[in-house]
């Protein structure tokens, strides 16, 4: 799942696996491995970050099915694909493709930070966050107070996505039919392992002073995402449908896996702007609308974590 994946992401080898995926991640975000160049030879990473190359190569063939790199064998691999959500560019006008990066960091240039997200696992969002805490840190920003009400997908039901499936045309008996529960526990994982990071990175600006309140709450509503939905309260929104794909999905034992998953990392995110002088104008109208409805699925639908 790619969030955003699905808004899901990782599979692979355990903790090793995962922290290398985040690095990885993280420096594509942030510019340290620009769209078009190439990544470091695996056996640089592997000494870099400490773990066995076999790891480097579990992650090289993750990012490669989520379309973040090419790996060719001879030449290594390349950035091939730098994700809407994570580009740099400024939006202008009140609705147009935007940036998940840069809404998130006008968020954190406030002195109040308030955000109101629905969303399939929070990953790409902790990837941003994080980010911002390390601004924190430098002393680039400062903000003073950090709100974020995040609506997460249930846990206690199976999703449509990612789910198993044979390949087209193809004959032959079915696939495992314990592989689509280990898919939705796999989804549980990421989701599980990126909200706790959101908590901590948080909490410990609020620990060290940096930020005089930091908190993040999260409810679960019994709703499969089928877009995602980033709010600052009364001032704009971020609104994107997740893509259905088909893609090899890899498990923790190293199986790999034919699925219908859904794309976040490369789905196409639309800005709304209220228009304090026109309620009427389509921005405002949206935001009102997706507010209306985030407000009542936080307050009847959902159940606290």
């Amino acid at each position: 799942m790619s969030e955003e994946r699905g808004d899901g992401g990782g599979g692979g080898s355990g903790t090793e696996f995962e922290r290398v995926l985040d690095v990885l991640r993280t420096r594509i975000a942030d510019g340290t491995y620009a769209e078009g160049t190439q990544l470091p030879p695996q056996r640089e990473l592997a000494d870099e970050l400490g773990v066995s190359r076999d790891t480097v190569q579990r992650v090289m063939r993750e990012m490669n099915s989520e379309g973040w790199i090419k790996s060719r064998q001879g030449s290594g691999s390349r950035v091939v694909k730098s994700p809407i959500h994570l580009r740099a560019s400024e939006p202008e006008a009140p609705r147009v493709r935007a940036a998940l990066g840069t809404f998130i960091a006008r968020a954190f240039a406030q002195p109040t930070v308030q955000l109101d997200v629905f969303t399939l696992t929070s990953e790409s969002l902790d990837a941003h966050i994080r980010l911002q805490a390390e601004r924190i840190r430098l002393g680039e920003i400062a903000p003073q107070r950090v709100t974020l009400r995040m609506l997460l997908p249930s846990e206690s039901f199976d999703h449509p996505y990612p789910r198993a499936q044979q390949p087209n045309g193809e004959e032959g008996p079915r696939q495992d039919p314990d592989q689509p529960n280990r898919l939705q526990e796999r989804l549980r994982g990421i989701t599980r392992r990126h909200t706790t990071s959101l908590r901590t990175a948080l909490r410990d600006l609020q620990a060290e002073g940096l930020v005089p309140h930091a908190s993040v709450e999260i409810r679960h509503v019994r709703l499969t995402p089928t877009f995602k939905l980033y709010l600052r309260p009364g001032v704009e929104a971020l609104f994107g449908p997740y893509k259905v794909i088909e893609r090899p999905i890899l498990l923790d034992d190293g199986t790999e896996v034919a699925a219908l998953d859904v794309l976040g990392l490369g789905s196409a995110l639309t800005r709304f702007v209220n228009d304090e002088g026109d309620p009427d104008a389509p921005g405002s109208v949206f935001m009102g609308s997706m507010q209306d409805w985030f407000d009542s699925c936080w307050e009847l639908l959902a159940d606290p974590v």
